[in-house]
């Protein structure tokens, strides 16, 4: 195979868990790929402990099991978008509420990304329109879509859920779906969230193991909970599965999404051993 379809994925992702595997140690420029395509889920105001091991939660549960659950992740802000900014830019970007609208020229996920010549798109339930800039509509809040709001995104990334692909080798390398605020347990309940992504994305998490690809779902807070762990699940190929103690949160899954891809990190510590 040609030595350029295999990029570097940094000793951050994969070392510990390749050496726990009895695999060779791994170093950058070691020839381990990155992943062909990630796809990030974003879910609302639940706490680790609501969700792991809750029967209304079965198929999220089943993507614990099948994959890296970490039980010491934790949000940034107690509240929605800083959350949000936070995992997409590195930063909160001085925001601590969820108003609306707001625009920045920070780096960000998206612009290293399209910078590098690497496929982002961000994809919306109700946006109404491709490149929409509307605060509310129906269940779409911007507050929870972070790429809307820097000017160094083009709004061609920025696309409804409705055109999420049916063939997932032709989504972008790396992007997000955020759900409604009824399926993205924010207003809706556990079972409604869990149900949408088993109807919606197992397609892509069982396409995804066999094909060099990634499913990373993560909460944004835990919302009222009174706790201050939220659940974030790494499954797909390369994954090894088992529950992780490191701690992390929103820019230490930043700093792992950069990390696959050879993009300039953030300041946060790598992600390590999970796969």
């Amino acid at each position: 195979m040609p030595a350029n379809r295999w990029p570097r994925l940094t000793i951050a992702l994969v070392a510990a868990g390749l050496a726990a595997c009895g695999g060779p140690a791994v170093v950058p420029g070691g020839g381990v790929p990155r992943p062909d395509h990630v796809l990030v889920v974003i879910e609302e105001n639940h706490s680790y402990d609501q969700i792991i091991g809750n029967s209304s939660a079965p198929y999220i549960n089943s993507l614990a099991g099948q994959g890296a659950s970490f039980t010491d992740s934790t949000a940034i802000a107690g509240i929605s978008q800083p959350n949000y900014l936070a995992l997409f830019s590195g930063a909160t970007q001085g925001v601590t509420d969820d108003s609306c609208p707001h625009t920045f020229s920070a780096e960000n996920l998206g612009h290293q990304l399209l910078a590098a010549n690497i496929g982002f798109a961000g994809y919306s339930e109700d946006l109404p329109a491709p490149g929409s800039t509307v605060c509310t509509s129906g269940g779409y809040a911007r507050k929870h879509n972070p790429w809307v709001d820097f000017d160094n995104v083009p709004a061609s990334v920025n696309l409804p859920y409705s055109a999420f692909p049916a063939d997932y080798a032709t989504l972008p390398t790396v992007s997000f779906v955020v759900p409604n605020l009824a399926n993205d347990m924010h207003d809706g309940t556990v079972a409604q969230g869990d149900g949408w992504l088993q109807q919606h994305l197992d397609g892509y998490v069982r396409w995804a193991k066999d094909h060099n690809s990634l499913l990373v779902l993560t909460w944004d807070e835990p919302g009222d909970s009174g706790g201050h762990q939220i659940p974030t699940i790494f499954v797909g190929a390369n994954v090894k599965p088992g529950s992780y103690d490191q701690s992390i949160n929103h820019y230490n899954l930043l700093r792992a999404l950069q990390d696959a891809y050879g993009l300039a990190p953030t300041n946060a510590a790598p992600i390590t051993g999970i796969s």
